[in-house]
């Protein structure tokens, strides 16, 4: 997750639905101190993102234009970003075939040695 919540308003194309909810969930992650989501916190937490996303969303279309177009390049537009994410959501893709399937597959998870109390 970035550090900072970079500026979306007067972006060129303007921002995305997905850039408006990138920027909502780091918010939210920020604010609750929550990077992880559990079973517990991924409802309140989602719920949260999407009600801030709105929000958001209709305040960039009711502020009038920017004289100069923000300094920085939001994460989804950076080349590096996106690859990275095209390359998790391919391998999610192929974990879900695997599933549909039902192809003998292990998780992540199955690999880890149990932790001693």
């Amino acid at each position: 997750m970035c550090r900072n919540i970079t500026t979306l308003r007067g972006l060129e194309p303007p921002a995305t639905d997905e850039e408006i909810a990138a920027a909502a969930r780091q918010f939210v992650r920020k604010v609750t101190g929550v990077q992880s989501p559990s079973a517990a916190t991924a409802e309140p937490l989602d719920r949260a993102v999407d009600e801030i996303a709105a929000i958001v969303a209709r305040l960039l279309d009711e502020l009038p234009a920017r004289r100069q177009p923000p300094t920085t390049v939001p994460p989804l537009r950076r080349p590096e970003v996106r690859a990275r994410l095209d390359h998790l959501h391919e391998h999610e893709h192929e974990h879900e075939h695997e599933h549909e399937h039902e192809h003998e597959h292990e998780h992540e998870h199955e690999h880890r040695s149990p932790v001693a109390p």
